[in-house]
């Protein structure tokens, strides 16, 4: 997962302004404007996502190009994640237009690995599953966003899980137990759905803590975007798994 780095530098998000309740009427305003621009690239990323798996899953051509062949398929997963260390271990030294180029790439070769799924479910089942997804992240976003709870005790619990997770994810692949793939499907809804959450407190306490304007403000949407962006992805392919409807042709 990439994961935002907390700037320990809390900012004076007072100065400049009048009485206190205009103080706070602005720190949420500051907030809410760097929460929107998060969403709304997320929402372009994984249209990205979409269109490109969609386009792939609609060719013959791209078909046998992209996911026949194992050699570009391959090729295409190991990008995957030369892109996420990249884009967390390069944002602090490239601009944020490089940073944007960077997460759009991403999402279109997230789209490549995703056009595998068109050919084994249904599309009724994953424009379903996707509504689904939609729903329930913008529920659990909400929550991260209203609760006045602290948060970070879930973030160590959540991350255990999810390295949990791969670990048996990956062993799984040998084994091949039904057992386990229904363990870790469920596992999986548990720890996504609580990044969900986690996340979204996280970035909105970001926000009103760390300087969020000018060339550092759009990286740090965009690392936001990239964090969020991973959330529902891997949330939509455990909820497909639950929901979809595999292709009987």
């Amino acid at each position: 997962m990439a994961w935002i780095a907390r700037d320990n530098e809390r900012v004076n998000v007072g100065t400049g302004f009048g009485p206190v309740g205009d103080r706070l009427t602005a720190s949420v305003e500051t907030t809410n404007s760097f929460l929107r621009r998060v969403y709304r690239t997320m929402a372009l990323g994984l249209g990205v996502t979409g269109l490109v798996a969609m386009g792939i899953a609609s060719s013959q051509a791209a078909v046998e190009f992209f996911i026949m062949n194992r050699g570009v398929m391959l090729l295409a997963i190991i990008a995957q994640f030369v892109m996420v260390f990249a884009f967390t271990g390069l944002l602090s030294r490239v601009s944020a237009a490089a940073a944007a180029a960077m997460f759009f790439t991403y999402a279109a070769l997230t789209g490549v690995t995703f056009s595998t799924i068109f050919l084994v479910y249904t599309h009724g089942s994953i424009a379903g599953t996707f509504l689904i997804t939609a729903g329930a992240f913008a529920g659990l976003s909400a929550y991260g966003y209203v609760t006045k709870r602290d948060l970070t005790g879930m973030g160590s619990f959540l991350f255990m899980g999810l390295i949990g997770l791969v670990l048996a994810s990956v062993v799984n692949v040998f084994l091949g137990s039904p057992a386990i793939y229904w363990l870790t499907t469920f596992m999986g809804v548990i720890v996504f759905t609580g990044l969900a959450a986690y996340d979204t407190a996280k970035l909105k306490q970001l926000a009103a803590q760390t300087q969020i304007s000018g060339d550092h403000g759009r990286k740090l949407a965009l690392q936001g975007s990239l964090m969020l962006y991973l959330d529902f992805i891997n949330l939509f392919l455990i909820l497909l798994r639950i929901f979809g409807d595999r292709r009987r042709d």
